[in-house]
């Protein structure tokens, strides 16, 4: 098994969390922030993030405590009520690691809605 690489506490996702860069707030819980996209690829692009230092999904698994685990899965739950697209529809997505494109090294879900979204990845 690969080991996640160390937490890089530069990253831009620590700097918001830290207040040293502003962000647009859609929803504060004791363990995540979720605020929008500054590039969005949807009408509606929100990213929620934990509060600890993660680099991606396997690293939050295998260090976060129970209490943090579900307090972002119920704030992603509330973010996405908040935004009310569960009735027509959302995606959620996280980039882990180089392959797939990950450009922040801090674990975040990607929340798209508000339009028909294509495939996630054309073939052909």
């Amino acid at each position: 098994m690969t080991e996640a690489p160390a937490y890089d506490e530069s990253n831009v996702f620590a700097r918001i969390l830290r207040g040293e860069i502003p962000c647009e707030k859609v929803l504060e819980t004791e363990h995540a922030l979720a605020f929008a996209d500054v590039n969005p690829q949807a009408p509606v692009h929100v990213l929620v993030i934990p509060k600890g230092a993660y680099v991606d999904l396997t690293d939050f698994l295998a260090r976060a405590p129970a209490a943090e685990r579900i307090g972002l899965a119920d704030a992603v739950a509330a973010t996405v009520a908040k935004l009310g697209v569960a009735a027509s529809g959302y995606r959620i997505l996280a980039n882990c690691g180089p392959d797939a494109q990950q450009e922040v090294p801090h674990l975040h879900w990607h929340i798209l809605a508000g339009e028909r979204l294509g495939p996630i990845r054309a073939r052909g």
